[in-house]
């Protein structure tokens, strides 16, 4: 089966490495020719357009930066819809919108194709190992269609029900990890203009009842000064704005989202959309004239489990 892969970012060309590692055979595409050359010295096809895609494989992943670019890449006159064969399976892997993953799912549809949504958690150094956790919407046929290929990415694989429930979940996880970051922020800029080493307070946070995987990643990183998380500030954002559609369309009076979106505006304001996501701590150390600096932890997070075949985990209780 002849795989296109679409997108090649920070976490798209992970995925796309594990694929191919994997054994799969990928046909790959991205805006940046160095982010395609990386998978093509690894044994991957080049392809020219989406339009090349859709005429050469059966299977076909997006991981785009936000929902219009899914729509373009879909939707463009030399675009996938355009050129897509009866039976095709399409696997939006970007973090997108509900309605929007289910209204191009439509138009898949109407080609004879099916679709599932399927965004990762776990951050990068998780999809650079085949490690992170996958959520997939969609049809159990088309689930289980796709299953060889989730477990080639991911560890953990849930199906959340219909399409478009992974999509929401995604941004619930994302914006959970947004309140978390802040909350750390403001934790240890506390606990350091209160006298207590850094390093201590790291530990007390990490082995208590605050602890969080966003403690054991972002912290260490924030720490270090790099900041380097592999996402930015315009994605949060982007992301904070897909969590605020969800609830306000659920009829949710949301208290903490709405200052939380905010925090990230103004910092995506001050130092640029581009910025590391984890550098929203510099309101803070702006504010307060100190840096949280702290020897002794990693530039980057690496994740050091053996890569493991994915499984698929229950979403009952039963």
């Amino acid at each position: 089966m002849k795989i296109g892969f679409i997108g090649l970012g920070n976490v798209g060309g992970k995925l796309a490495t594990s694929l191919v590692r994997s054994g799969h055979h990928l046909m790959v595409l991205d805006l940046n020719p160095d982010a395609s050359q990386v998978l093509l010295d690894l044994g991957a096809s080049p392809a020219a357009s989406p339009k090349e895609i859709a005429q050469n494989c059966e299977t076909i992943i997006t991981c785009l930066p936000s929902p219009s670019a899914s729509a373009d890449v879909m939707e463009a006159e030399d675009g996938i819809l355009s050129f897509l064969s009866p039976g095709t399976l399409w696997m939006e892997m970007s973090t997108t919108d509900e309605a929007e993953v289910k209204r191009i799912s439509r138009l898949v549809a109407n080609k004879s194709g099916s679709s599932l949504d399927c965004p990762v958690s776990g951050g990068c150094h998780r999809a650079a190992t085949g490690n992170i956790s996958i959520f997939v919407g969609g049809a159990r046929v088309d689930f289980d269609r796709a299953f060889p290929l989730l477990q080639s990415m991911g560890r953990n694989i849930l199906h959340t029900g219909s399409l478009g429930s992974a999509s929401i979940l995604k941004v619930v996880t994302n914006y959970l990890a947004s309140v978390n970051l802040i909350a750390l922020g403001e934790a240890l800029m506390t606990t350091h203009c209160a006298g207590i080493d850094l390093g201590v307070a790291y530990d007390a946070i990490r082995i208590s009842s605050g602890n969080s995987f966003v403690h054991e990643t972002e912290s260490q990183l924030i720490l270090n000064g790099s900041r380097n998380i592999n996402f930015t500030l315009d994605l949060v954002v982007k992301d904070m704005g897909l969590f605020e559609a969800v609830a306000e369309k659920s009829g949710v009076p949301l208290e903490i989202a709405p200052i939380l979106s905010n925090i990230f505006k103004d910092g995506a304001l001050r130092y640029g959309g581009r910025e590391w996501s984890s550098n929203i701590v510099r309101r803070l150390e702006d504010a307060c004239g100190v840096k949280l600096r702290a020897s002794g932890f990693p530039s980057e997070i690496i994740d050091s489990e053996d890569e493991m075949i994915g499984v698929e985990i229950s979403g009952s209780r039963d």
